[in-house]
């Protein structure tokens, strides 16, 4: 009779489980708010933190040369990038809103409204781009 040693052995299947979780600590977790945060000096001293700024405009433009760039500008006035043909975009910042962009060796003078702009280069002269 096999019958009765396959019952014992799935009695002992379905109660394995139940013994493991017996064996658990069930007594509830209190989180309370006093508790001692290693951090909270650190946050509470923190500086302010300063969302970069959001992309306003993507233009391409064709420059007198010829060429054609692609350049990001931020919503700060004060930045942006510029899409070499290959590689990575590179940063252009301004010392203040309305003044001319710089990074990499490119110079920028213009802002996402306009239709033209003034690109300079590195190793060109400055040139006049359009949209």
């Amino acid at each position: 009779m096999r019958t009765p040693s396959r019952m014992r052995a799935v009695t002992a299947l379905a109660i394995m489980p139940l013994l493991a979780l017996a064996a658990c600590n069930s007594k509830p977790t209190a989180i309370h708010p006093d508790d001692d945060d290693d951090m909270k000096t650190a946050v509470a001293n923190a500086a302010p933190v300063t969302l970069p700024p959001s992309i306003l405009a993507t233009k391409t433009f064709r420059c007198a040369d010829n060429s054609v760039v692609t350049m990001d500008f931020y919503g700060d006035n004060a930045s942006g990038s510029i899409h070499p043909k290959t590689g990575a975009p590179i940063a252009l910042k301004a010392p203040a809103a309305g003044q001319p962009m710089v990074g990499g060796g490119y110079t920028v003078d213009g802002k996402a409204t306009d239709s033209s702009v003034k690109i300079t280069e590195p190793g060109k002269s400055a040139q006049s781009c359009d949209e």
